[in-house]
Order: C-alpha cells, then structure tokens, then sequence
C-alpha cells in the first residue's frame, strides 16, 4: 500500500469511528485527535467561535491536562487562530512565530514551530477550524498533509452539523417534556390540590359548630389527597425515560401500560402482532404518541376500558381506543390546553406517518397512527 493509500485508509476509518457518535463535545473530541494523527502533529486543536470574539469550544491533543490548566481559560479568536476564521483558505508555515499575524504565546503555554491551519466550512459558514502544530518526522507539513485534512475537514463539518441538530433536538425534546409536565400539573394536581384546600377550610369553618359536617369534609380531603398523590406518581413515572433501545417498541409499551394501569387503578388491555424493530426516531415517536394517547384517556376519557393495539409486522400501526365520555377533536379549546394533539400531530409527521383521532361526545375516542 502506498503511502498515499495508506493516509486516506486512515481518514476513512477516522471517519468512520466518528460518524458512530452524535453528542458534540464526542465528536469535537474525536476530530481533534484524529486530525492530528492524519497530520503527524505533536498538538492539535479545534476551535468553534462563539461569534462574540472568543470561542464557545477550543479542544486540544497532545497537552497534558496539566499543561491545559496551567495556560488557562479559553482563548480569543485573535491572531492566526482568528484568521482561520476569516477566510475559507487553508495556511501553513514552518514557523509561526515570523507570520505578521502571530502575536504571543499565553503563559505556560509550550513553544510550537510548524503550523497548518484548515477552516470548518459548514453550509456555507466557517463552523470552526483545526490548528495543527509542530509536524513530528519532519520540519513543516507538506501539501499532501494539507489535503488530506482539507478532505477531513468537510467530514467534520457534517459531523459537527449533525452533532448541532441531534443536541437542540435533545433540547426541544426537553422543552417538549416541560411544557407537557406544566400542562399535566395544572390540568390535574393543580385543581386537585385547589379543592382539596376549599374542603380544608369548609371542615375548619364548621368544626365546632357542625362536627358531623367536617368529618365529611375531612374524608373528602383524604380523598382528594390520595387522587393526587396518584396523579403525582403517574406523571413523574411517565418522565422517566423509556428504554427503547434496549427492548424494542413493544415490549417498552407493553411494560409502560402494565405500570400505568397498577398506579391508576384503570384496566388497559394490549394487544400486539410482529416483534419488527423499526427505525429509533420512530419507535420513540410512536411510543410518545401512545403515551400521550393513554395519558389522555386515563385522565379525560371516564373510560371503563382502554384498548391498545401495536402491529410492527409490516410497516406499523398502533391504536389506542376507550370507550369513555368523547369529545369533539376540533374543539380549539381542548387542542390548547388539554390533549396534546397538535403534540401527536406533529410527532407523527416527522415520521411519514398518518395520525387520526375519531371521537364524539358521548361515543369513546379512537387515536390512530401509521405508516
């Protein structure tokens, strides 16, 4: 194998090592140390500029955490690591210290000679840039070095772009959860704790004049105070996180409704056809939906029964079914603050599927989503 094979059999198995992982402070990691073994350099760094004159992340290899402690805080876009920043064009030199644009080197920080610089160019935007230094067999790097990380560097601006996406869908999926657990508390805890209090008082009130009367007050507080509890541990149940990647769709549900219906005392029958994985973005957007669907019913419906039904044999569908009071699904009152349903709507679009809710007051409700 030639030396030129060589180098480009190590950048695709650099890349592909990289591409196994989406957090982004993994993947800046691997970047970084991969870039400087594909360039033989002693030190390596990548920077992404925070937009305000510094950088929100500047990862190193090759210094020892005591070295990187001794230097200190994280560097300004200044200098050359700011020119790299600038301009789309890669630079190199066998001694940075007579560039123009060098400036100085921070406290403890160890002297470095050799330099290749190669911007991050992401969508068009300098994402970040990798500073490599002191090339090791020899006395600067070489052009064939220069374009096996220019090469390496559009790699790593789609596996930071990834990174991005998959952190602030993380983030939205956090917010998501908020928000659901604010409506959750206000459409059931909130009210329960509301009257609970008003019947405190009532017993309070009438203690001494009508004890009879505040005995039945008192045992409607007991009870108000055992619904929330229930009601509690349900929702904080719920956030757990469910373990979908271990067990597959079904088993994940089928273990979700077992608990869901010992805390809330409801019967819940599933039903399921085939033991398919299916892709993880949606397994965890049907999941959601039939949380959502379930959660819904346990709460709203008044149902005697919910049914769920989860075919992955072909393609997927699940079903979730009571037989309780209905409502109307065009109701903008309870789209806004009660079920969720735009919530499922979406989650249910950003996986090709079809969602359907049939239901009318007094006739049960239906959920419905598939591919």
């Amino acid at each position: 194998m030639s030396k030129q094979d060589a180098a480009f059999q190590a950048l695709s198995d650099a890349v592909l090592h990289i591409a196994s992982t989406l957090e982004l402070e993994p993947v800046l990691r691997k970047l970084v140390d991969a870039a400087r073994d594909l360039a033989g350099a002693r030190y390596a760094a990548l920077g992404v500029p925070d937009g305000q004159g510094g950088f929100s992340r500047f990862i190193t290899s090759g210094l020892t955490d005591e070295e990187i402690a001794a230097i200190g805080a994280l560097p300004r876009t200044h200098g050359l690591l700011g020119a790299m920043l600038d301009s789309t064009e890669s630079f190199r030199t066998d001694d940075i210290r007579r560039d123009p644009r060098f400036e100085w080197w921070p406290q403890n920080h160890p002297t470095m000679r050799s330099f290749l610089g190669v911007p991050i160019v992401a969508r068009g935007e300098i994402a970040g840039a990798f500073y490599l230094t002191d090339k090791e067999d020899a006395g600067q790097f070489s052009d064939a070095d220069q374009a096996l990380i220019e090469v390496f560097a559009a790699h790593a601006a789609i596996a930071i772009t990834n990174a991005e996406l998959f952190e602030r869908g993380r983030e939205l999926s956090v917010i998501e959860e908020r928000n659901r657990l604010a409506r959750d508390l206000h459409d059931s805890i909130a009210q329960t704790l509301f009257s609970l209090s008003l019947r405190a008082e009532a017993a309070s009130n009438v203690a001494e004049s009508d004890p009879g009367r505040a005995a039945a007050e008192l045992s409607h507080v007991r009870e108000l105070a055992s619904d929330a509890l229930t009601q509690l541990r349900s929702i904080v149940f719920e956030l757990r996180p469910a373990d979908l990647a271990a067990e597959g769709l079904v088993e994940t549900v089928a273990k979700h409704l077992e608990v869901l219906s010992r805390v809330n005392g409801q019967r819940i029958e599933f039903a399921h056809a085939g033991a398919r994985r299916l892709a993880p973005d949606t397994e965890l957007a049907v999941f959601r939906i039939v949380q959502e669907a379930v959660s819904n019913a346990i709460k709203h419906a008044q149902s005697s029964k919910i049914t769920v039904t989860l075919d992955v044999s072909d393609g997927f569908s699940a079903v979730v079914a009571d037989d309780g009071v209905g409502f109307d699904p065009s109701s903008r009152h309870i789209r806004e603050r009660h079920l969720g349903i735009t919530s499922m709507e979406e989650r249910a679009a950003s996986i090709g599927a079809s969602f359907k809710i049939d239901s009318a007051p007094g006739a049960g409700t239906t959920v419905s989503v598939q591919t």
